[in-house]
């Protein structure tokens, strides 16, 4: 019996060859009218970056604009469930998930995702898959203080409690974007004029028509 290698042991494939799609990007966006890109949500855990994806992307919907969400938590039930919160779990966490998004892209989908992705360094790396003008950060900046109130979860409580190791904002650190394409006050700000936001910059680059 074969006994499975760890996860990042040096067995890599060698004889992959790269197949270029039947389809390209530009085709399909002619046919759908629209551009692909990542709109990549972060921020601490509870600043509304599911409730502010899914809320954009019902309104790209209800335009004819080909999107979807990628959750933090969905993603940790199926992708990335033998992940834990380590920060090497974390760095691989979003480096799959930069692969997937990559992949949205290549399909012609405006993919939003919703991780606290907490480190720069991941976050650019995500950035660097695609295209620059294929990639906006859009940093949910609700305070802590605002975050732990909402605690929709319970987490900062069992956080607090010592309950939960390496939790973002309370034993492990959120490193904000330095020059995020978007940063909306999550905490003060009404949802439908964050998406308001979002839908007027997704004009301006041309995005969307």
């Amino acid at each position: 019996m074969t006994t499975p290698s760890p996860r990042g042991a040096s067995n890599k494939a060698t004889n992959l060859v790269w197949h270029k799609a039947s389809i390209n990007r530009s085709a399909i966006a002619s046919q759908r009218g629209h551009r692909s890109a990542v709109l990549w949500f972060t921020g601490l855990s509870g600043s509304g970056k599911s409730t502010l994806a899914n809320a954009v992307n019902a309104r790209l919907f209800k335009d004819g604009v080909a999107s979807y969400v990628l959750d933090g938590d969905n993603v940790r039930h199926g992708l990335c469930k033998d992940l834990g919160f380590s920060d090497e779990d974390r760095e691989e966490n979003i480096r799959r998930i930069g692969e997937i998004a990559k992949l949205f892209v290549d399909a012609g989908v405006i993919v939003l995702t919703a991780f606290v992705s907490p480190f720069r360094s991941d976050r650019n790396k995500a950035r660097k898959l695609v295209a620059s003008e294929d990639f906006l950060e859009i940093h949910c900046a609700a305070d802590l203080n605002i975050c732990e109130e909402r605690d929709p979860k319970g987490l900062y409580s069992k956080a607090r409690a010592g309950q939960i190791k390496d939790f973002t904002g309370i034993s492990s650190p959120y490193e904000k974007p330095l020059s995020p394409e978007l940063e909306l006050d999550t905490g003060n700000e009404e949802i439908n004029a964050c998406v308001e936001t979002v839908f007027n910059k997704l004009l301006y680059l041309k995005i969307i028509p």
